[in-house]
């Protein structure tokens, strides 16, 4: 990126920032509130994923068996061994990072990519749901209930407002992280893999190397992802957090937003967010959301492969031809 698109970038970033930050007071009622952490939830979950399958092109069907690894792992810590459940968002990036590597590793080593790879990860996923539904200290189908017990310090906050700010700041942290990777070197090997491994191995990328790192990268922020879902319900069972729905809706969040873009994610997410929203408040009917995401995915595809983000880019470019 060059310096021109640096200066623009860095208010832009500090624009929408502004106004994550007013929005829960401009907007107080609970309900909005927790749209806002919802959105952002999603925005995070689907960062995790655009890391992968946007920045290095490792498209995965199953990136929900980080999801369910971190909110498992902290969760039964929490539990179990009672250890405080602040400590779970370090034990559930560590859980979702070491899933993350073992399934590059295997996969990779394996030779799998493309359509074989998105579902050997979906069959990792469908595996460990399998296994913790069956021991019985994952609490098996029952899964886990968390004890509320209302206080910041026990990741139990009183108001929604105090979740809202704590999914806000990893999500700016999952933001400054794709950032890091348009401007870095790692990044610039990612986009090489993308678009062509046998030309990125030419030029003497580590291709094993660095796609194993980068699904340990996805998978820990997926981990974190986990334990903020299992805090914030207060309960995981393994149709919930290994759901092959989880999985969707990362995928469409990036997908419709613009996979391998800074916000994208987020775009996306505001989107999926406010159908889940409006389809809930003024239907009863179950599934409606996931039909209206995947029509919503067929029309980003069919105008606008490269989503959300790119028609924003070309209204930008017109308004900017249209003043000059």
């Amino acid at each position: 990126m060059n310096n021109s698109a640096r200066a623009i970038a860095w208010p832009l970033h500090l624009s929408l920032l502004a106004i994550a930050v007013a929005f829960p007071f401009v907007f107080s009622s609970p309900f909005l509130v927790n749209f806002g952490v919802l959105a952002l939830f999603y925005a995070f979950i689907g960062q995790s994923w655009n890391i992968a399958g946007g920045f290095a092109g490792q498209l995965s069907f199953g990136h929900v068996v980080f999801f369910g690894a971190g909110a498992y792992a902290s969760t039964i810590l929490q539990l179990r061994l009672g250890m405080n459940p602040w400590l779970g968002l370090p034990v559930s990036a560590v859980a979702g990072a070491v899933v993350g590597g073992i399934i590059g590793f295997l996969s990779f080593r394996a030779g799998l990519k493309g359509s074989y790879f998105a579902l050997i990860t979906l069959a990792f996923a469908e595996v460990l749901r399998i296994l913790v539904n069956s021991v019985g200290f994952t609490g098996g189908g029952l899964g886990l209930l968390i004890p509320a017990k209302i206080s910041a310090a026990n990741f139990q906050f009183p108001e929604r407002i105090g979740f809202y700010f704590l999914i806000l700041a990893l999500t700016v942290g999952s933001v400054a992280v794709a950032v890091w990777l348009q401007r870095s070197r790692f990044g610039a090997q990612l986009a090489a893999i993308r678009e062509n491994e046998d030309a990125a191995m030419a030029l003497g990328i580590n291709v094993f190397r660095e796609k194993v790192k980068v699904m340990v990268l996805s998978g820990a922020m997926c981990g974190v992802g986990g334990c903020f879902f299992a805090q914030y319900f207060l309960y995981i069972d393994p149709t919930i957090v290994f759901g092959v729905d989880k999985s969707v809706e990362m995928l469409l969040v990036s997908m419709i937003g613009g996979a391998g873009t800074v916000y994208g994610p987020l775009i996306g997410a505001v989107l999926l967010a406010g159908i889940g929203d409006v389809t809930r408040v003024m239907t009863n009917v179950q599934g409606l959301s996931l039909v209206l995401y995947g029509g919503l995915l067929v029309i980003i595809i069919a105008f606008l492969p490269d989503g959300l983000i790119d028609l924003f880019k070309r209204i930008g470019q017109r308004l900017k031809q249209g003043g000059a």
